[in-house]
């Protein structure tokens, strides 16, 4: 079984915000409860820094336990950094990637990884990201873009360009939802995969695909909401303008054409995932080891993993 949706912070990487806990305020607070600490970066998003994001023996004897032969690790979104300079940003992506790249390289037959890049400079995220599939990685995380700024803004226009001329990943991951009514654990809850939703629902309607027909993007948690309302985005391409303006074809057909992970901790919602856009688009995955994981993940979509990997 494979698992696309895992996370993990190098040794590397600690010792780096470590170095730079000032400038990234970055917090480690003790709970007495688990008896792990919890860091911040930024005073944002906190998370409980369980052993399993940091001891890479812990993190490879879980992955055995449940059957995972092998792991896509991504870095954790808390440390994408967008809201720094970009020379910041930079920084820890470069560490970061080679961080992975040579964790990976020990066991590549169980482990794989995707980098983070500098989102924050576009022009400098494309050299980030060709640099980290040079040195052996599958492409890059990112979040759904930089505040109000969407992907589908002109400002990543030479992020997109490289990430089509390499065919690379882009498993776009949202971040916290700061929506001020949303309480008790609601930005996590249902804030992440709203981000998501208007992430996925703005690319697919901007015709981004079309123009980028190489870039294989994937979407956390199956897609936000967005396969659950596919229907009424296709009864607006039928009668506004504004929405099939950009488009060839419906909405619906758009979106079999992304991926989707398996982190939907509902075994209908899945099901209901695999009619709409297809078992081929569909990758094992589990968010692991993160408090809100499906673990170990749902299913195998042997067909889902082939056709992301090979397409």
């Amino acid at each position: 079984m494979h698992d696309f949706h895992t996370h993990f912070i190098p040794e590397q990487v600690i010792t780096w915000l470590k170095d730079n806990q000032q400038i990234v305020s970055a917090k480690w607070v003790d709970n007495k409860m688990t008896n792990n600490q919890f860091l911040t970066v930024n005073g944002k998003w906190g998370f409980e820094l369980k052993p399993q994001f940091i001891d890479s023996v812990l993190y490879l004897q879980e992955q055995d336990a449940m059957c995972v032969s092998h792991s896509i690790v991504s870095p954790i979104p808390q440390l994408f950094l967008y809201d720094f300079s970009d020379e910041i940003t930079s920084e820890l992506s470069t560490v970061y990637n080679q961080s992975l790249a040579t964790w990976t390289k020990s066991t590549p037959n169980r482990l794989s990884a995707l980098g983070t890049v500098p989102l924050n400079n576009p022009k400098k995220a494309a050299e980030v990201l060709r640099d980290a599939m040079n040195i052996g990685l599958k492409g890059v995380i990112i979040g759904p873009g930089i505040g109000e700024q969407m992907l589908t803004d002109a400002t990543f226009t030479p992020f997109f360009e490289e990430a089509n001329r390499l065919h690379a990943i882009l498993f776009i991951h949202p971040l916290l939802c700061e929506d001020p009514r949303l309480r008790r654990k609601m930005p996590n809850l249902i804030g992440v995969p709203w981000e998501t939703t208007v992430c996925a629902t703005d690319i697919l309607l901007s015709g981004l695909i079309d123009k980028y027909p190489n870039v294989k993007i994937i979407f956390a948690h199956g897609g936000g909401f967005l396969p659950y309302q596919l229907g009424r985005l296709d009864k607006g391409y039928e009668q506004w303008t504004d929405v099939s303006r950009s488009l060839q074809l419906p909405p619906s057909t758009y979106a079999k054409r992304f991926w989707y992970d398996t982190v939907l901790l509902n075994e209908q919602s899945l099901h209901f995932l695999i009619e709409t856009v297809g078992a081929d688009r569909i990758v094992p995955g589990s968010d692991y080891p993160f408090d809100l994981s499906s673990w170990p993940p749902q299913g195998e979509f042997y067909q889902g993993v082939r056709s992301l990997l090979e397409s």
